[in-house]
C-alpha cells in the first residue's frame, strides 16, 4: 500500500517526514530507511522521522539518519515534526512532545518554530576544543577562515579518532563575527558528511562559545550554510537551563512511497 510522506527542512536541515500514528511504516528495515535518504537512488534527505502516538504527550518522534539507524535527538528534525504535526491539524500554536531525550515543548510563531531543549549540566572544556551534550554528543572548535575549511575530511577525522571511541561524535567548527554572532559549519555523525544545518550543533556551540568567555551574551544568533538560528538559554555556575532553539521550519513536497 502506498505511503504519504512529506518533506520538510529547517535551514537547509532535511527530512522525510511520515505520519505513522496507524504504524504504516515498517520500523525496522533499516536498508530501506537508507535508501529512501539516499539523494540519487531514493528521495533524499538527512534523515527520516515518524510522528507516532503517544499515551499523555501530543506525539511522540522518532528519528532516523540518513544511513537507516535510529539516532540521538535532532534539534532542526523536533522543529520541523512540530511544524508537521501544526499541519496534520495535531496541535495549535505550541507542543509537547517525547523524542529519544525525553520530552520537549515547541511554540509556533508563523514560520517560526522554538524548541525548547534539554537542560545541559556538564560541559568539557579542554585546551583547544569543547565538548557537551545537547541531546546529541557535540566536539566544538573555533577556526578562523571558516569559509575554505574541508569540513569534510577534518569532522570525519575528528568523528572517527579514538578519543570519542566506538559511538563517535557530530563536530562543528565556529568562526566568531561578534559578540552575538558565530558562523558555523557542521559534520554529522549518520549522515557522514557536512549539514547545512545541524540544530543540536548549533546549540552546543551557543553554549560552548558563552562557557568560554567568547561572548556573555544569552541570545546568540548562528550563521549556518543553511541559514540563520538563534539559541536562548539561562546560565548556571556549571550548566545551562531553559535552552531554546529558534528557527524557521518549512513544508517542501509532498509524495507517495510505493
Amino acid at each position: 500500500m502506498p505511503i504519504t510522506f512529506y518533506k520538510y527542512q529547517g535551514t537547509g536541515n532535511d527530512f522525510i517526514m511520515i505520519d505513522n500514528r496507524d504504524k504504516v511504516f515498517n520500523r525496522t528495515n533499516q536498508n530501506e530507511i537508507a535508501f529512501l535518504c539516499d539523494r540519487r537512488f531514493g528521495i533524499g534527505a538527512d534523515g527520516l522521522i515518524l510522528l507516532e502516538l503517544h499515551p499523555t504527550c501530543d506525539f511522540k518522534m522518532v528519528y532516523y539518519n540518513s544511513d537507516g539507524n535510529e539516532s540521538t535527538m535532532c534539534g532542526n528534525g523536533g522543529r520541523c515534526i512540530t511544524a508537521f504535526a501544526h499541519f496534520l491539524g495535531i496541535i495549535e500554536d505550541s507542543a509537547e512532545f517525547e523524542a529519544i531525550d525525553g520530552l520537549h515543548k515547541a511554540v509556533i510563531d508563523g514560520n517560526q518554530v522554538s524548541l525548547q531543549m534539554g537542560d545541559v549540566d556538564h560541559v568539557q572544556n579542554n585546551k583547544s576544543y569543547v565538548f557537551l551534550d545537547t541531546g546529541s554528543p557535540h566536539h566544538v572548535e573555533v577556526k578562523s577562515d571558516l569559509q575554505h575549511l574541508d569540513v569534510k575530511k577534518l569532522g570525519h577525522q575528528i568523528r572517527y579518532s579514538e578519543h570519542y571511541g566506538k559511538e563517535g561524535t557530530n563536530v562543528n567548527f565556529v568562526e566568531p563575527l561578534d559578540s552575538d554572532n558565530f558562523k558555523v559549519r557542521t559534520y554529522e555523525r549518520g549522515v557522514e558528511n557536512e549539514t547545512l544545518s545541524c540544530g543540536t550543533g548549533v546549540t552546543a556551540v551557543a553554549l560552548a562559545m558563552n562557557y568560554i568567555g567568547e561572548t556573555e551574551k544569552n541570545l546568540i544568533t548562528l550563521h549556518t550554510p543553511g541559514g540563520e538560528l538563534q539559541v536562548r538559554f539561562e546560565r548556571g555556575e556549571e550548566s545551562f537551563k531553559n535552552i531554546w532553539l529558534i528557527g524557521p521550519a518549512k513544508q517542501v513536497f509532498k509524495g507517495t512511497i510505493e
